[in-house]
């Protein structure tokens, strides 16, 4: 089996990552849905990833080029896809055991320094812990959990090529 040039895995990365990007700004005023703060933090992996493989689509570099593209996509996926491993284990807790919530982002970022910010965002709130929607019987943060794996192997995909398959 003959898999696509890593020009266009790049590129299937990239626009795997804004249409999901797009469904979750687009779906907020509809549904009345607020991203908790763990979903904001899964959005900015989700830029991150789909920013690298837009500019290794766009760079299209060498074999060592698309090494390093890959493997810092690959990071962001997997750090995205822990968020979203926890974000599933606080929606699993029983009601006693979830964590009180916290305020909003926005609060958030306007009071505590950036470091703090991202620390009590990976930790979750009580809000994180809300089901809010779920397709095929999987909550928001499994389905990202899926998008993240997906791009996580297509990644190591392409890091894991060899040269005369880069071709």
């Amino acid at each position: 089996m003959t898999l696509p040039q890593s020009r266009l895995l790049f590129l299937m990365i990239f626009l795997g990552s804004a249409l999901l990007l797009f469904t979750a700004i687009f779906i907020e005023p509809f549904t009345s849905m607020n991203p908790c703060p763990m979903c904001m933090m899964q959005r900015v992996f989700f830029v991150g990833l789909g920013m690298l493989a837009l500019i290794a689509a766009l760079h299209n570099p060498g074999y060592f080029g698309q090494k390093v593209y890959a493997l810092l996509i690959a990071v962001f996926a997997v750090s995205g896809g822990s968020i979203a491993v926890r974000q599933l284990w606080l929606q699993s807790l029983p009601e006693a055991q979830v964590p009180a919530c916290g305020p909003g982002m926005d609060y958030m970022l306007e009071v505590f320094p950036l470091l703090e910010v991202i620390e009590m965002a990976i930790r979750g709130t009580g809000d994180c812990a809300k089901v809010q929607w779920t397709y095929w019987g999987v909550s928001i943060p499994g389905w990202s959990l899926l998008a993240f794996s997906a791009f996580a192997i297509i990644a190591l995909i392409i890091l894991f090529r060899k040269r005369s398959a880069q071709m």
